[in-house]
């Protein structure tokens, strides 16, 4: 054995079967597999399963129940009692009553995936990032109204465990962001976003560029809550700055899941 040879180190064992050696599979020159692989486990499920269509939801994990709410503020508010001087603290506080004034929206988010699944029967899945706060609402009316309810979560580095309301069968866990939303996408029928940060805003903005570019077909994409979304996105100004064009915010903003179903119900000429 030369030289070369032995230096090498070589985490995986040569004479292992290439598709059952996992430290093969982690290996950086294995990530399109690894991509593949992440791309085809879902595909079989939801085939399996025959689902062909689903309305997405994006929003905040954060949002939370009223009650849940409500709880989180008094442990941090008696935290803060006992640490006056940690800033940290008051931050975490601040931060928790703010978005407890958006507790409204786990309610609609619930109702919304109730009335997919009362309205449409099994036709639409109701399709989420799998995690809690508005993924779980959306989930949760889905689930408790007996439709088909999709959870795609994603390893991140605090690790967001599933929603108790995903169908069986019917959770998965990606690491590649690309691939999870490939299948968030791929389906739906329809892209419903509720109030949410960061995450929801690259969802939102990836889905829209999708549809303008032709990459995926014409759908409604709602927005649900006006003043939130007029608040922090304005679509308008950017038409007017001319890096998009006047008639490009096909955006449909709603108060209600009502509303929210009412626009998906006449874009698709279905009952009301």
């Amino acid at each position: 054995m030369n030289k070369t040879m032995k230096k090498a180190k070589i985490p995986f064992n040569s004479y292992t079967k290439a598709y059952e050696d996992i430290e093969l599979l982690k290996h950086a020159d294995m990530r399109p597999v690894r991509m593949e692989l992440e791309t085809l486990k879902p595909e079989i499920y939801l085939r399996k399963l025959d689902v062909k269509e689903t309305i997405v939801c994006f929003g905040s994990a954060r949002i939370k129940p009223a009650k849940e709410a409500q709880k989180a503020i008094k442990l941090l508010q008696a935290e803060v009692k006992k640490h006056p001087s940690n800033k940290q603290l008051k931050n975490k506080l601040l931060e928790a009553q703010n978005v407890a004034k958006l507790s409204k929206y786990y309610d609609i988010a619930r109702e919304f995936g109730r009335i997919v699944v009362q309205k449409a029967g099994h036709r639409f899945a109701i399709v989420t990032g799998g995690g809690p706060g508005m993924m779980e609402a959306a989930n949760r009316g889905a689930y408790e109204a007996g439709g088909r309810s999709i959870g795609m979560n994603i390893t991140l580095p605090h690790e967001q465990e599933p929603n108790p309301y995903i169908t069986k069968n019917l959770s998965f866990l990606f690491h590649y962001f690309a691939i999870r939303k490939l299948h968030l996408v791929m389906r739906s029928k329809a892209c419903v976003v509720f109030p949410g940060g960061f995450g929801t805003f690259d969802e939102l903005f990836e889905f829209l560029t999708l549809v303008k570019t032709g990459k995926k077909e014409d759908v409604p994409v709602i927005l649900v809550g006006k003043k939130f979304w007029n608040d922090v996105m304005n679509l308008q100004a950017l038409a007017d700055y001319g890096v998009i064009s006047p008639d490009e915010d096909t955006t449909i903003r709603v108060d209600t899941a009502q509303e929210a179903w009412e626009a998906i119900a006449k874009f698709y000429k279905l009952k009301k």
